[in-house]
């Protein structure tokens, strides 16, 4: 039996919860509590900024499921993972998008390491500092991944050091991604979206009734064009009556970051990474226009995320539009990235690859 400092004050991290049935973590200092679902692809469930009691992360209509005590209904590659998707932050590897085979294997939506449990252990327990490594193996191809969340005292920006390793003594492609979903109340009609630049590339085909953006469309951020010819400004989010679903990705961004502002609550979120490894960002909009299933009209919400690859097809169509990550027979990748909470009205001017944000005067 380990007992560890059971601080009220500081950096603060505890790996003895449980939430429905799946091992929890929780790190904490003055100003963020992260909650990871260990035994759940090791997920950020919830990305609170404590002064304004903000949860930027979005929730989906079905909450938190255990895959180890829930029984799909059918096989769909789709389905399995959309029975367990409770919103949040997922690490996505190793095929991004819709499912797909590679190398003989069949590959999921967004599989595989998002739907089983991580190992973790706590590296460092410090009134200034706390870090927490989770691990895990993929089961259909030989990849073994690992990150290490640190968070320090005062400090709004939580420290995410990843390492990816091919444990085969062969080639093998990859889709990673860190997809990262925003909502309510956070997220409304009041947001705004600040990025260094880039081009804009509207998803290749039609893929829902309520597809509002002209497909395979391109031009530089922040506008793009609407299939009725009108133009449309990425960089302002819509309502709700907006009832669009679609898919969007920034590439050839000169810097890596974001940021996502509230001009009524005065915060934001934002994430600074590394453009070797995620060339892409991709920018799903789901803004009221989700019908049909899983989602029925029922969400509203957005994900912006850094991925290596494109688009949201699976693994397969990354390997042959010649975007997909290759990593070679023990080759081992290494990449920090920093999400953070801030306060401003404006937005974000930038955001310094050490996530330190400076905002718009």
């Amino acid at each position: 039996m380990r007992y560890q400092h059971e601080r009220n004050h500081g950096c603060r991290v505890s790996d003895d919860w449980m939430f429905r049935g799946l091992k929890t973590v929780v790190i904490e200092n003055e100003v963020l509590r992260i909650v990871i679902l260990a035994d759940k692809g090791a997920d950020i469930y919830q990305f609170v900024h404590k002064p304004s009691d903000i949860d930027f992360l979005w929730r989906s209509p079905w909450g938190v499921t255990n895959p180890s005590t829930f029984v799909p209904t059918t096989g769909d590659g789709v389905g399995i993972w959309m029975d367990t998707y409770e919103g949040g932050w997922q690490t996505v590897l190793p095929g991004g998008g819709f499912p797909s085979g590679y190398g003989g294997a069949d590959m999921g939506l967004h599989g595989e390491v998002n739907t089983i449990p991580w190992d973790c252990l706590i590296l460092e327990d410090d009134v200034q500092r706390v870090s927490v490594k989770f691990s895990v193996r993929a089961h259909r191809t030989p990849f073994f991944f690992e990150k290490t969340l640190t968070l320090e005292s005062g400090s709004a920006r939580l420290k995410v050091e990843q390492r990816l390793v091919n444990e085969g003594k062969e080639p093998v492609h990859c889709v990673w991604g860190e997809h990262i979903a925003l909502g309510p109340p956070f997220l409304s009609d009041k947001c705004v979206i600040d990025l260094p630049g880039g081009t804009v590339k509207n998803h290749p085909v039609v893929f829902h009734d309520n597809n509002r953006l002209k497909t395979a469309y391109e031009s530089a951020w922040p506008y793009t064009e609407l299939k009725d010819g009108g133009t449309h400004d990425l960089s302002i989010v819509p309502n709700k009556d907006f009832k669009s679903y679609d898919q969007s990705y920034v590439t050839d961004m000169p810097q890596g970051w974001y940021g996502i502002t509230n001009t009524d609550f005065g915060v934001g979120f934002g994430v600074s990474y590394s453009t070797d490894v995620y060339r892409y960002l991709w920018y799903w909009q789901s803004f009221g226009g989700g019908s049909g299933y899983p989602w029925y009209g029922r969400t509203y919400n957005v994900g912006i995320e850094p991925f290596t690859s494109y688009p949201n097809e699976g693994l397969g169509r990354a390997v042959e539009n010649g975007t997909a990550l290759l990593v070679n027979g023990g080759e081992e990748i290494n990449t920090t990235l920093f999400a953070v909470a801030f306060e401003s009205n404006k937005g974000v001017q930038n955001i310094l690859a050490d996530g330190t944000v400076r905002l718009k005067t």
